[in-house]
C-alpha cells in the first residue's frame, strides 16, 4: 500500500467512527426512522471503499 491509500485508508476509519456515533445517537432518537437506514448504507459503502483498498 502506498502512502495516498493509507492515508484514504485513516480518513475512512475517522468517518466511520464519526458514523458509529451518528448511528447511536439516531437510534436512541427515532424521530427520523430513515436516517438510521441512511447512516448505515453509508457505513456499508465506506467498508466497501476501505476494503477495496486494503486489497489493491
Amino acid at each position: 500500500m502506498d502512502k495516498k491509500s493509507k492515508k484514504r485508508i485513516d480518513l475512512l476509519n475517522k468517518r466511520l467512527q464519526k458514523l458509529r456515533q451518528q448511528l447511536s445517537g439516531a437510534k436512541q432518537q427515532l424521530d427520523e426512522p430513515e436516517e438510521v437506514a441512511r447512516i448505515e448504507a453509508e457505513m456499508a459503502a465506506v467498508h466497501e471503499e476501505i476494503a477495496g483498498l486494503k486489497a489493491s
